[in-house]
């Protein structure tokens, strides 16, 4: 087994190791109190062409991997994770229209995801009463001559407001179940497709998460993304891969909140030298860095597999449930060694622990992923 990532794969994750601290870790703060999306940050990544890791340079990509894109979105998140977000919801957006797309979609969509003439993609599948049980979506796509008509709501989509297409998962076929349900790509400010409540959330404030709502939304038959009825798999194959962005990015946050434990230790002294001598801290430093590691191994395992064409589903839920809640206890942790400095924004431990928190929620909860991994080893 080699446990070591390529030339390469190392030169892209050290050159947005420093992009990042150098223009992404300064803004972090800026953007977490202005909750303001990071529109300079994406321009910058575009041209570093890290808004199409995932597609061929034909479309404008640059093709770097999943297991470089694993390793690039961890870095992005250690600086800041509502850039980290957005970027990674972008790129499963641009390979979802590369994997499912026809070759007029590609070529209208994805050049204008990866070059940033589109600040993000979106992706619209939960919905009030439809979160972890996708099955039961309510929003419908009624044929209407050449168009399909799209009615209904979808609430949390991150990037909602500002994307310039948006992958809306509908039903066209409600007798059919899970073969009924139907992907279309909807461009921003098309008429009908109106942008609701912004959500104010307890962290990664600088990613915008939306309520969208369709009232009489007319969309094209050319803007059905696959075939009629494939809508179902669309979101899950996607899920997959985003489960491995979402691992990857909870994963950067933790090893931030986790270098800046180990830094505070070290320095702050308590009974006549540093915290770091006394074995309580050593542990939970420790721990934390054992855990870390063995999410990035899980995390890089399902980036490889996906890489490499192989069946990713259990493995992609593995890494994500394990790495973003290693995430979360490394940042509870991190807040516990700074005492009560980690409880003020004096330090920048508190906005990791507020950032990490919903990495166990959206992209399937943690639940979910346990259902996924028990029903593939049950099966």
């Amino acid at each position: 087994m080699n446990f070591q990532i390529t030339d390469d794969q190392k030169m892209i994750r050290d050159m947005v190791r420093d992009f990042a601290e150098e223009q992404l870790k300064p803004m972090a703060p800026v953007l977490d109190v202005e909750h303001r999306f990071p529109t300079e940050n994406i321009k910058k990544m575009a041209d570093l062409g890290l808004m199409g890791m995932l597609v061929p340079e034909e479309y404008g990509g640059s093709n770097i991997g999943a297991v470089a894109y694993s390793l690039a979105i961890t870095e992005i998140g250690k600086a800041c994770a509502s850039t980290g977000v957005t970027t990674s919801v972008t790129n499963m957006v641009a390979d979802c229209i590369y994997k499912f797309g026809n070759e007029e979609q590609k070529q209208k969509y994805i050049p204008k995801i990866c070059s940033g003439e589109y600040l993000a993609g979106a992706f619209a599948l939960t919905e009030p009463g439809a979160g972890s049980d996708a099955s039961a979506l309510k929003t419908t796509a009624t044929e209407d001559g050449d168009y399909f008509v799209i009615n209904g709501s979808k609430i949390f989509i991150t990037s909602g407001d500002v994307a310039g297409v948006t992958i809306v998962i509908t039903v066209t076929d409600k007798e059919l179940g899970a073969k009924g349900i139907t992907a279309f790509l909807v461009e921003k400010d098309t008429p009908g497709m109106i942008v609701g409540k912004k959500e104010e959330k307890m962290g990664q404030s600088g990613s915008t998460t939306v309520e969208l709502a369709f009232d009489n939304c007319r969309v094209h038959k050319s803007q059905m993304l696959g075939e009629r009825g494939q809508g179902f798999k669309i979101p899950m194959t996607a899920l997959d891969g985003g489960r491995i962005g979402i691992g990857s990015l909870a994963l950067g946050i933790g090893k931030a909140a986790h270098e800046a434990a180990t830094s505070y230790a070290k320095e702050r002294t308590a009974f006549g030298g540093p915290i770091a001598q006394f074995q309580a801290i050593q542990w939970m430093l420790a721990d934390d860095a054992t855990a870390l590691d063995a999410a990035q191994l899980l995390v890089l395992r399902a980036a490889w597999m996906k890489e490499n064409g192989m069946r990713i589903t259990r493995e992609a839920s593995m890494a994500k449930v394990y790495a973003t809640e290693a995430a979360n206890k490394a940042c509870a942790n991190a807040i516990q060694v700074h005492g009560g400095y980690g409880y003020t924004k004096e330090y920048p431990v508190e906005r990791f622990y507020r950032d990490a928190r919903i990495t166990t929620i959206y992209e399937g909860t943690s639940e979910i992923q346990r259902l996924v991994i028990a029903r593939d080893l049950l099966k």
